[in-house]
């Protein structure tokens, strides 16, 4: 096997491996078991409470805090275990991905399997990896004060890491198996409209992280109308006006739920515009056609399931598969970014 193949296939599992993580964190933060774990030990912190001892310290540990005194001021012990198990299996996620990729990149850097240009690229998304864990201990200390929930702002910078790093990742693996060559495959509205979904995209999963972290889900479970109107009045309730951009639940609510229809339809058309372009490609070139396809059918299958979820009012499970699906919506535009400036390795 190539070298080339066993540094893609390492760098998946690492992709993988990170996706779960994000799904993970998606259902500790539904379950509202962030600040379950008030101390943060980098090394012994793998090590869960193992005895009737242990876990009452934990226990007490975590009475100290607002979130038991101000939330859970009935909880036993036995609630505690059920929040603090998904935290602790986040955290251990997040140093077992850390092993996943240090030790082959360690192993394959001594035998010289990696080269070249590649080598500062994997030392940078290493560089990513350890920010995103003190990003995550920075977001749970935003809940250890006066208010017994994580900063909304600290929230979305700990997810969008975690994407960038997904999403740099991913854009290493797909280099693996494309020419240095700049393909001139696609049409310049074509690159140009792959960039802009990605901002788009970007910006959605922003304010999707807001909606989570303000628990604006809850507000208005109607679609397309928030209750009986088109706008609620809480949309305009914060002055001055743009503080309602960023801290408004109704507001962000609304953004989310618009800006997501307005990425389906700018899709939609951007689907519809490729497919007589793409009628006219052979092989390689035509394999630019699935990059359009799978990202038209992922961000529909986002935006159905989008508004399941918020009609539901929330469940977990599709809670979390709304966020898991965020990143495969983040992954196919990068993958068509990538399509239509490489030329594939056949």
């Amino acid at each position: 096997m190539s070298s080339r193949r066993i540094i893609a296939g390492w760098l998946s599992i690492v992709c993988i491996t990170v996706f779960v993580m994000v799904v993970v964190g998606g259902v500790t933060r539904l379950t509202h078991s962030g600040l379950s774990m008030v101390d943060w030990d980098p090394i012994m912190g793998v090590v869960p409470p193992l005895n009737t001892t242990d876990w009452e310290a934990a226990f007490e540990a975590y009475k100290q805090y607002p979130e038991y005194q101000k939330v859970n001021r009935d909880m036993d012990l036995d609630g505690f275990k059920g929040i603090f198990y998904w935290e602790y299996g986040h955290r251990v996620l997040g140093r077992i991905i850390g092993l996943i990729f240090f030790v082959p990149f360690v192993v394959l850097l001594a035998f010289g399997k990696i080269r070249g240009a590649l080598v500062p690229k994997l030392i940078i998304a290493l560089v990513l990896g350890g920010l995103q864990g003190l990003m995550g201990w920075y977001m749970v200390m935003s809940g250890l004060v006066d208010m017994p929930r994580v900063s909304h702002y600290r929230l979305a910078a700990h997810l969008l890491l975690a994407l960038v790093i997904l999403g740099y990742i991913f854009w290493l693996i797909l280099g693996l198996f494309a020419s240095e060559r700049r393909a001139d495959l696609a049409p310049p509205w074509l690159k140009q409209w792959s960039v802009w979904v990605l901002v788009l995209v970007f910006l959605q999963i922003t304010y999707g992280a807001f909606v989570s972290g303000l628990r604006a889900g809850f507000g208005y479970n109607t679609f397309p109308k928030m209750g009986d109107v088109w706008i609620a009045e809480a949309v305009f309730v914060l002055s001055p006006w743009w503080h309602n951009l960023f801290e408004s639940g109704a507001t962000i609510q609304l953004i989310h739920r618009w800006l997501g229809t307005l990425i389906v339809v700018l899709v939609g058309l951007f689907w519809l515009k490729s497919l007589v372009w793409l009628r006219s490609l052979s092989l390689p070139a035509a394999r630019v056609r699935w990059a359009v396809h799978g990202l038209a059918l992922s961000v529909v299958a986002q935006f159905l399931l989008g508004v399941v979820t918020l009609v539901m009012v929330i469940p977990i499970p599709l809670a979390a598969a709304h966020q898991g699906l965020a990143c495969i919506v983040l992954v196919a535009a990068i993958w068509l970014i990538h399509r239509c400036r490489y030329v594939p390795v056949v």
